[in-house]
């Protein structure tokens, strides 16, 4: 599966680091073939650092070679909705880093588009393909903390001052950057919510720099989040039941889970999995739907895609944050 990756960024550049080290390991079903940029010289001093065999200087160039299998989006996701439409519109399967796109009316008109091209179109959060996301969920539906029913997570870094965060016409705002994976984090653990209702602090451009988001179930079940790019948090997840509690160290990568009993002693310590990047499950698993023929990942099926979006835009018609393409 030759991947051609739509940006030439930092995440970019993790994602082409991923497939070496994934080829390094043995596994030879992807291949790193092409790397487009707006600038030509920009594509190939990111095709000379990361060995990429293919360099174009725009993004439709690249989609026109038809030896271009899987194209990862890596752009600002302000533009992940022109460029995944314009991949799948080239007969293209698409990974598309997460927010998958600005808002649901976007991400059902791609996904339906995809559907009817017959191709793949996943979106790329990978917390939702790492094999920690199962480890903790099986602790839960074990038992060991008793019933589950509150959760608090957060995830903050101090980043307010980078362009794609900071300005609204690049769908800024702490929300679809970093509060999105604290919302998978709770409906991971926890299943879709019933209620969501948010608050937030503006930046001087009108979008959530900070944001605080609570979520409920009709069961009994509820989840606070917090998520900002002004501040550097400890971005744990912490999942409390009846007759325990669990901590997530960093819900953003999980790296440990530690399990407390009612009497706050620690009674298992899980570490994570040896990983390449952590991105290697998102390439893993689209690369086998694909040869399976499946046009969904079952870890992020598009329903759970579209959901989020449709949470995202809720939250934000709840904040007064809108953007003004929208």
């Amino acid at each position: 599966m030759r991947v051609g990756i739509l940006g030439a960024g930092t995440i970019a550049a993790v994602m082409a680091k991923t497939i070496h080290k994934m080829n390094e390991n043995g596994d030879n079903s992807v291949c790193l073939y092409a790397i487009a940029s707006r600038k030509l010289e920009s594509a190939e001093r990111f095709a000379k650092e990361h060995q990429v065999p293919k360099a174009y200087g725009s993004y439709q160039q690249m989609l026109e070679d038809e030896d271009v299998d899987l194209v990862y989006v890596a752009a600002p996701h302000s533009h992940h909705y022109q460029y995944t439409k314009l991949s799948v519109e080239h007969g293209k399967h698409v990974l598309c880093e997460k927010a998958f796109t600005v808002n649901a009316r976007q991400a059902q008109e791609v996904l339906c588009l995809a559907e009817q091209k017959g191709v793949l179109v996943t979106e790329g959060i990978w917390t939702r393909y790492q094999p920690m996301r199962s480890m903790i969920k099986e602790l839960l539906d074990s038992g060991v903390i008793g019933q589950p029913k509150m959760l608090t997570a957060n995830l903050c870094y101090n980043i307010a001052d980078v362009e794609r965060i900071a300005r609204p016409e690049l769908a800024g705002g702490a929300l679809l950057d970093v509060g999105v994976y604290a919302l998978n984090f709770a409906e991971m653990m926890f299943g879709r919510a019933d209620s969501v209702s948010g608050s937030c602090l503006k930046n001087e451009y009108g979008v959530d720099i900070a944001d605080s988001i609570t979520l409920t179930w009709n069961d009994g079940k509820m989840a606070a989040l917090t998520a900002a790019a002004t501040v550097v948090s400890d971005r744990m997840g912490v999942i409390s039941g009846t007759d325990g509690y669990i901590i997530v160290e960093n819900i953003n990568n999980p790296q440990q889970i530690r399990v407390y009993d009612r009497n706050h002693q620690l009674t298992q310590q899980i570490e994570r999995p040896a990983q390449l990047t952590g991105f290697e499950y998102e390439v893993a698993q689209a690369v086998s739907c694909i040869e399976q023929g499946l046009l969904e990942c079952p870890s992020m099926p598009h329903a759970e895609t579209i959901h989020m979006m449709e949470l995202m835009d809720h939250l934000r018609a709840q904040m007064a944050v809108r953007y003004p393409f929208e």
